[in-house]
């Protein structure tokens, strides 16, 4: 004790850890077992030198000081035994790899923790004690074994039998309380640390159990009774609620409307150490993963009452102090909380509130340790649903969130609601109350979409009622992840309305963190589910309307935007000032108010909280308020272009001042924002744009716009940036740039943007690399450059260069730009002819086939487009080059590559690709495709995928392929022929047999593109195929007859191949197959002649009669 008493932990530095070991190991080497006061005090010491200093015990002292303690245990009394387990915990923590031949002494069948945890252990400090240990060696080490999966399943079990046993009327409220936070923590540290996967129902239902009863410990006002287990169940969930005494609830609630003191109690924000989180009464802190808020978002924070109230906002504390990384583990003295009854109920209520926040920190981690598909099963114990008439509204997250008096808790509620509704999107889909129910049953999707609107309520409740900035943080972004995952489309309106006007006063809030969350809040709402006729009326909304006094800088925003906008040099020259259709009535409200944030000088009303950001103070609002003002923008570009377009120059203004500051976070999403920009007039100028074209941005107006970009500061970014994720984005917003825009750029620039893209093809960043061959494979497709042989044969050597690199995602951008590049050739092959042909170089091309075959026995990602571009390269082979010599073998592997990748095991997209490659292969009137062995080959792939390939594209793709060859002895045999006529019967008999239920949207344009595919092998057949066709059509005639009907009948679409054909080309078709068979029959004679045509004209028949007559529908194919 001379040590603990002379030195302070100020100036322990000058104290070796080895000699605090020395120090402890001849203490024990002293002090024999038999004197067991004086072992009592060893082990007091123990536990007071490591807790207090940190000391790092090395692994020789430890093993001594373990074995000293474990040997203690064994022989000293009963009444030694709590300080012994303090000295052992204080040993073992941080320290579990190194006790493992301990852990049978521990934690084996007999093991020592194990009896003293027992819940038939009579002592609750020793089994408190015990706990705590356990839970010290639960703890992992970094780069360090973790514990066996047989002692971590005795440890929970353990820990879950604690948190399941009942108060008894002998134990006191805070020594209970302790015990549960032990074992809370030990279920933590198993979660986190072991990497603990929750797999069987009973187990997760069992600790979510435990969880759900401590999440309400000693809450004020609320007692429930929690099911030993739940179980996953779509409906609510039943809690029985226990009648609570009045005189229990009273004090409480009297306490939340006194004010507190200001003065923070001593300990409460302790250094990580080795002892229990609740000895204080201290409030826990949760750890990183319930801290992974911007700027120390968890704070102290009032609830729900709709009073503000003044008790909860007392112990304020800077949001920028330390936070420990695990759970507050130091004690203070108890001296804090007198004597009194009032002292005592303080002191129990805030031990209540740490059993409350580490059930929730636990929960956390339990989350992230459960499948969500899984989890979702018990969505309805955890999440509001709304009550039903005269029955009260079941506990839930929003409960304490609303009610608890301690506002970490509230805050802690909030984070796991956070994490609950983060990925919940596919499980919400299902949600749907857009039409009135009127059934004896409420459906699913309703008692969902019933959920999401209590959700909606509570949590504007919620935010009406909360005055703490560290929780309204919390609750806006907990509203976010509501928005960003909810089925708007499929709810009835107004859900959105509601929180935007509430969100509206916040973006003038003194905090900032509750500022940028607001805007983090809007910016869900503009990309949820893009664009929501809701929102589009909230986007044109007047700009007061919605907002009330604390809002009245917003107004002030708007119109400096204004006035910037009208200061701008094309002010009154542009197109868009009035272009027709487009212009709203009023400007829109969330845009000038990111434009204003983003670039305007701060407004000095709103910014008590700003010292945190003094670089930025004097001039712009602060950094992290002005990026989320630029992604917010980002957002509304994206989704609601139309509203933004009538801005589109003085956005590309912002882009271009945001890129010339110094911050490159602010640089990076200039160039997002840019790229958006540039994204969205591509999206209104495609050809099938329901856009029109008088409501589009005008060419000459994107002309404008990117002068503006290469004149500023663009160019420099791509050349000189030392941030490689910047030049990325860079990249990508030059590849955005409008096809036809381009062509009327200066040469120079022009000359400028392709001269930065090959020569960021070379940078040695892969994320620069990769967005470099990315847009090279954008801008290969302009019109005004794809013509040229010098550009086509620079890129294609950029892109070959690329294709070889070792990173993985450079392999497949260069190998998307690869099969751009080659459709490119394809395109010129049509529109220039041979002199293009002529002019790109033999020895450019077999390196493009050599490249392209190599790749396609690369990863997926890179194979699929590998394929493509093999396909276009071989269609756009000349005679010359198959004769080559040179080519030969490049032409033959390639060919095999592409027939292996049909019937390979990769993923579908690489697979129907490959049916398209050969598909393209077979237009190629030069290779020999009749008698050569790989068509044997390539035509056995496509007719066994087409029968049984369980993609339905895939076989849409092979069947198109079939039909692609335009000469009959392309086909080769008549034996070949009839195998192929043969696979296409079964394949259209196939075509709704299948165990995906996804794939019967594919099943009508798989028949139409079979039954094409047919039609066109009987107006190529020749007579010595009718006899096996012959035979075909007796035994299957009468089963694919309803499917031809169906195709002659369907209306005209598009199918999978992309192509269209009308009624009267179908039927022109079918009247060809049957003039060219007559013809053929004719020429048969006696017992030889087969009339295949009459199966037809029948055929034929039937359907003029039918579309004709207007009469009774065709039945319907088998099953359909």
């Amino acid at each position: 004790t001379a040590i603990g008493g002379t030195v302070s932990p100020g100036n322990f530095h000058s104290f070796a850890f080895q000699d605090v070991c020395a120090v402890l190991v001849q203490a024990c080497q002293l002090v024999s077992l038999d004197q067991e006061h004086l072992v009592s005090k060893v082990c007091q010491l123990i536990h007071h030198l490591l807790n207090r200093y940190q000391v790092m015990v090395d692994e020789q002292n430890l093993n001594f000081l373990l074995s000293y303690c474990i040997s203690a245990l064994r022989q000293c009394s009963s009444w030694t035994h709590v300080e012994i387990l303090q000295a052992l915990a204080a040993l073992v923590y941080n320290n579990g790899p190194k006790c493992q031949k301990y852990l049978p002494d521990l934690l084996g069948k007999a093991g020592l923790l194990l009896q003293f945890s027992d819940p038939a252990q009579p002592d609750v400090e020793l089994r408190r004690a015990a706990v705590r240990s356990m839970a010290n060696l639960c703890l992992s080490v970094p780069g360090q074994p973790y514990l066996d999966e047989s002692y971590r399943s005795v440890c929970f079990q353990t820990f879950l039998s604690v948190l399941q046993s009942s108060k008894t009327a002998d134990v006191d409220d805070i020594t209970f309380c302790m015990l549960l936070q032990s074992a809370l923590k030990g279920v933590q540290s198993l979660l986190n640390g072991g990497k603990m996967k929750l797999m069987q129902t009973d187990q997760i239902g069992a600790l979510l159990a435990v969880l759900k009863k401590c999440m309400f410990h000693g809450l004020p006002g609320l007692s429930i009774e929690v099911p030993t287990a739940l179980y996953p169940a779509p409906l609510p969930q039943y809690d029985k609620r226990s009648p609570v005494k009045q005189e229990q609830s009273e004090p409480a609630t009297s306490n939340r409307r006194k004010k507190c003191k200001g003065k923070q109690k001593k300990g409460e924000f302790g250094e990580e150490g080795r002892e229990d989180s609740g000895d204080a009464g201290n409030e826990s802190v949760l750890g990183a993963d319930m801290l992974k808020l911007h700027l120390g978002d968890v704070q102290n924070s009032p609830g729900a009452d709709p009073r503000p109230r003044a008790s909860d906002v007392c112990a304020g504390k800077d949001p920028l102090s330390s936070h420990p990384t695990g759970w507050k583990l130091i004690s203070s003295s108890e001296s804090e909380y007198s004597d009194t009854e009032g002292g005592i109920q303080s002191k129990v209520r805030s031990y209540q509130a740490n059993v409350r926040q580490g059930a929730l920190a636990c929960f956390l981690s339990t989350i992230k340790s459960i499948e969500k598909r899984v989890l979702y099963g018990y969505w309805s114990a955890f999440v509001p649903d709304a009550p039903g008439i005269g029955s009260p509204q079941s506990v839930s997250l929003m409960t304490i969130a609303l009610k608890d008096p301690s506002p970490k808790t509230r805050a802690c509620a909030l984070q796991v609601l956070s994490a609950f509704l983060e990925g919940s999107k596919q499980f919400l889909s299902v949600a749907e109350d857009a039409s009135d129910h009127k059934r004896a049953f409420t459906p699913f999707s309703v008692t969902i979409a019933s959920s999401i609107r209590e959700l909606h309520r509570c949590l504007l409740l919620a935010l009406v009622a909360e005055s703490s900035s560290q929780t309204l943080t919390q609750i806006v972004k907990c509203l976010a992840n509501l928005v960003s995952n909810a089925p708007y489309s499929r709810l009835k309106p107004g859900l959105l309305t509601r929180v935007w006007n509430q969100i509206k006063p916040y973006i003038s809030h003194k905090d900032v963190n509750v500022r940028v969350s607001s805007l983090t809040l809007l910016g869900a709402i503009v990309s949820v589910q893009a664009p929501l006729p809701e929102v589009q009326l909230l986007l044109q909304q007047p700009s007061s309307s919605g907002l009330n006094s604390s809002g009245s800088a917003t107004p002030r925003r708007f119109s400096s935007c204004e006035q910037w906008r009208k200061a701008l040099p094309w002010a009154g020259e542009s197109p868009l000032d009035n272009p027709a259709g487009c212009a709203p009535p009023e400007p829109c409200w969330l845009l000038c108010l990111c434009v204003s944030i983003i670039a305007l000088p701060r407004e000095d009303s709103c910014s008590d909280s700003d010292a945190n950001f003094p670089s930025l103070a004097s001039v712009y609002e602060p950094c992290p308020l002005r990026l989320e003002a630029l992604q917010v923008l980002a957002l509304l570009v994206k989704g609601y272009f139309p509203m933004a377009q009538s801005y589109f120059l003085e956005l590309g203004e912002v882009a271009c001042r945001c890129m010339e500051e110094m911050d490159p976070s602010i640089q990076l999403h200039g160039a997002k924002l840019l790229e958006e920009l540039g994204t969205g007039v591509l999206q209104q100028h495609k050809p099938d744009s329901p856009t029109a074209p008088e409501q589009r941005v005008p060419v000459s107006v994107v002309v404008t716009f990117w002068t503006m970009m290469l004149n500023g500061p663009l160019p420099g970014t791509l050349q000189n940036s030392p941030h490689a994720t910047l030049q990325t984005s860079a990249c990508d917003a030059l590849s955005s740039i409008l096809p036809e825009a381009f062509s009327l750029l200066q040469a120079d620039q022009q000359i400028l943007c392709v001269t930065l893209l090959l020569g960021l093809n070379h940078s040695e960043n892969p994320l620069v690399k990769a967005a470099a061959a990315r847009a090279l494979g954008v801008y290969i497709l302009f019109p005004c450059l794809r013509q040229d042989v010098m550009f086509v044969a620079d890129t294609a050597n950029a892109i070959l260069n690329s294709l070889h690199d070792k990173s993985p995602n450079v392999r497949a951008k260069a190998a998307w730009s690869l099969g751009n590049l080659t459709d490119t050739l394809i395109i010129n092959m049509e529109t220039l002819g041979q002199s293009f042909q002529e002019e790109l170089s033999d020895l450019l091309l077999l390196k493009l086939l050599r490249s392209a075959t190599e790749a396609s026995k690369d990863r997926d990602k890179v194979k699929s487009n590998a394929v493509r571009a093999l396909g276009n390269v071989l269609h756009f082979l000349q005679p010359c080059h198959v004769a080559n010599p040179r080519f030969r073998e490049a032409i033959k592997e390639s060919l095999q590559a592409l027939i292996a990748t049909v019937g390979s095991e990769a993923t579908m997209k690489v697979r129907w690709n490959a049916c398209y490659a050969l598909g393209n292969v077979f237009k190629n009137p030069a290779l020999p495709l009749g008698e050569a062995p790989w068509a044997t080959q390539a035509f056995s792939a496509l007719s066994s995928v087409v029968k049984s390939c369980k993609n339905f594209k895939v076989r849409i793709k092979s069947a198109m392929a079939l039909s692609i060859p335009s000469r009959r002895e392309c086909y080769g045999s008549t034996e070949q022929f009839c195998q192929i006529w043969s696979a296409l019967v079964v394949a259209l008999q196939r075509s709704e047999d299948t165990e995906d239920f996804l794939e019967f949207k594919y099943s009508s344009s798989l028949r139409t593109q079979i039954c094409r595919a047919l039609l066109h092998l009987l107006q190529l057949a020749r007579s010595t195929d009718l006899p096996l066709i012959g035979g075909s059509l007796r035994d299957h005639g009468d089963a694919i007859k309803p499917y031809v009907l169906q195709y002659l009948r369907s209306s005209g679409e598009e199918n999978e191949a992309g192509v269209h054909t009308d009624l009267r080309e179908r039927e022109r078709g079918l009247q060809g197959a049957i003039d060219h068979l007559s013809g053929i029959e004719r020429e048969l004679q006696g017992k030889a002649r087969v009339r295949v045509s009459l199966y037809l004209e029948d055929v034929l028949t039937n359907h003029t009669n039918a579309t004709d007559g207007d009469a009774a529908p065709v039945p319907g194919p088998r099953g359909g």
